[in-house]
C-alpha cells in the first residue's frame, strides 16, 4: 500500500483539532501548518505529530500548498480541522491506496449546519477533491474557496463521505462569512480590476439568484427551517460580497 501524508492547516482550533487528529492518526505522516494560534492548538497537535510548523498566513490555497511541500510521501490527504475521517472512510482510502487507478479522488461531504445534517440546498454531496498524488495536484482557485487542481491526471470518486462540522452556532457562521466575503471581494477586485462594475441590478440579482438556487432549484426547503436559514444567509452574503467589491472599486477611484 502507498504511504499517506495527512495535511491540516490551523488557527485557534483547540476545540476541533484533537477530534480531527484522532480521526486520522492511522496515517503514516501528519503535517500541521499553524498560522500563529493563540490557544492550545499547537500544544495539542504536538501530541500527535512532530511535524508542526508555524507559517504566517499567506492565504488559504497558499497555506495548503505550503503544507504539501512539507510532506514526505507521494499521496496526500488534505483535511480541515473541523472535518473528520470516519473508520469507514479510512477503510476505503486504504483500499484505494493499495492500487490507485486515479491521480486524485473526490469525496462527498456530510455537512452539519447548526447541528443538522443538511441533505439539500447544495450542501450534499458537496464533492471535494482531497486525496491526490502531490506530483499531480496542487491547491488553486480563488481564496477563500481553495480547491485541488489535478494537472494532466485522472480523477476518481470515493463513496464514503468526510464529516464536516461547519459551525458551532449562528454567531460563528455570521462572523466567518463576513471574513470570507472580505477575502473574496479583495480577490475579485485584484483579479478583475477595472473590468468589474457593480450596480443596483448586480446586488439585487446576486441576492435573489442565490436564494432561488439554494432554496428552490437545489431544494433547500426540504431541510425545513435550517434550509430556509441557510438559503437566506447565503443570499445575504452573496449581496455583501459584491457590496464590498463595489466599495473597494469606489475606493480605487
Amino acid at each position: 500500500m502507498n504511504r499517506l501524508s495527512v495535511t491540516i492547516i490551523t488557527y485557534n482550533e483547540e476545540g476541533n483539532i484533537r477530534n480531527c487528529l484522532e480521526s486520522v492518526k492511522w496515517a503514516d505522516e501528519i503535517v500541521i501548518i499553524d498560522s500563529g494560534s493563540q490557544d492550545k492548538t499547537v500544544e495539542i497537535s504536538k501530541e500527535y505529530t512532530s511535524k508542526v510548523f508555524i507559517n504566517p498566513w499567506p492565504g488559504h490555497y497558499q497555506q495548503k500548498n505550503f503544507a504539501i511541500d512539507k510532506t514526505t510521501n507521494l499521496w496526500v490527504f488534505s483535511i480541515d480541522a473541523d472535518e473528520r475521517a470516519t473508520p469507514e472512510l479510512r477503510k476505503e482510502i486504504e483500499g484505494v491506496l493499495i492500487n490507485p487507478l486515479f491521480d486524485g479522488y473526490l469525496f462527498p461531504r456530510k455537512n452539519y449546519f447548526l447541528g443538522k445534517w443538511m441533505r439539500h440546498g447544495g450542501w450534499y454531496p458537496d464533492h471535494v477533491l482531497r486525496l491526490f498524488r502531490k506530483d499531480k495536484g496542487r491547491f488553486g482557485g480563488i481564496n477563500p474557496h481553495d480547491k485541488v487542481i489535478i494537472d494532466g491526471g485522472k480523477v476518481g470518486v470515493i463513496n464514503t463521505p468526510i464529516v464536516h462540522l461547519t459551525y458551532r452556532n449562528f454567531f460563528q457562521y455570521i462572523a466567518k462569512q463576513h471574513a470570507y466575503t472580505t477575502i473574496s471581494a479583495k480577490e475579485i477586485v485584484k483579479r478583475r480590476g477595472k473590468k468589474i462594475k457593480v450596480g443596483q441590478l448586480t446586488l439585487i440579482g446576486r441576492f435573489f439568484t442565490k436564494f432561488l438556487e439554494r432554496y428552490i432549484w437545489k431544494m433547500g426547503f426540504l431541510d425545513g427551517l435550517h434550509g430556509l436559514i441557510a438559503a437566506i444567509a447565503a443570499s445575504y452574503f452573496a449581496f455583501v460580497k459584491y457590496a464590498k467589491v463595489w466599495e473597494l472599486t469606489e475606493e480605487r477611484k
